[in-house]
């Protein structure tokens, strides 16, 4: 589920691979989309579980939506359907973000789990590794699983300066200074569950930042980043 940003509306997606917009106020379906034929064409729509769904910011006729298909969709309201989309992202959690005219997606799977993605184009825009230079196949020879992302966002200050992520396998979360070539600032490990959620504080600036990390063994854990 995500709001417009006026609060005026807020669209809802899931298993039954619809995405539905409402008017708050009423709390009534104004638009109902889903692929298929009944357009006058056929048209892209999610052929599995959608699990997460993100207004564009700036235009509240569109949304972008993926799940366990494997593709990320762009959803145009005053057309009633899909109008373009990505092929790749594997999306089992809130693991979708928008921010300015690139799109980040975490993935539940061992290799190119964090992505970076052009709105306009639909262009994979960067990889952003989780382990540094290290390929996630070391890990595997030597027996340590890789973390398989349920959860992904950008901050909120405006400008996406950071990202922060999480999931399972070896039950982590980081930070990254995505101004900064995707530097990892921050991580959080020794978990003994994965990690299924993480945001950042609406009251974000550039100089302050609180981030929460929450996940299978009840916790919610809530960092300052501290300008360096």
């Amino acid at each position: 589920l995500d709001y417009n940003e006026d609060g005026s509306r807020f669209a809802t997606a899931g298993k039954d691979k619809c995405i539905r917009v409402y008017e708050e106020a009423t709390k009534s379906v104004v638009c109902k989309m889903e692929g298929g034929a009944g357009h006058s064409q056929t048209t892209p729509g999610h052929s599995n579980r959608v699990f997460s769904l993100k207004f564009v910011p700036g235009d509240d006729n569109m949304l972008i939506s993926g799940g366990w298909d494997n593709t990320v969709i762009m959803w145009d309201i005053r057309v009633g359907h899909a109008v373009r989309s990505i092929y790749g992202p594997h999306i089992c959690g809130d693991s979708l973000d928008m921010i300015g005219n690139e799109i980040l997606t975490g993935s539940w799977r061992p290799n190119n789990q964090l992505e970076v993605w052009d709105y306009a184009t639909g262009e994979k825009k960067s990889d952003i590794q989780w382990s540094g230079d290290t390929p996630q196949s070391v890990f595997a020879s030597a027996g340590a699983p890789a973390c398989m992302l349920y959860s992904a966002q950008f901050s909120k200050e405006g400008t996406g300066k950071f990202i922060a992520a999480g999931g399972s396998g070896n039950n982590e979360a980081k930070i990254f200074d995505h101004h900064n070539g995707d530097e990892v600032i921050g991580t959080v490990t020794g978990l003994n569950r994965g990690v299924f959620a993480v945001d950042f504080s609406p009251d974000a600036t550039s100089t302050s930042q609180m981030v929460a990390i929450a996940g299978g063994d009840s916790a919610i854990r809530i960092f300052e980043i501290q300008p360096v």
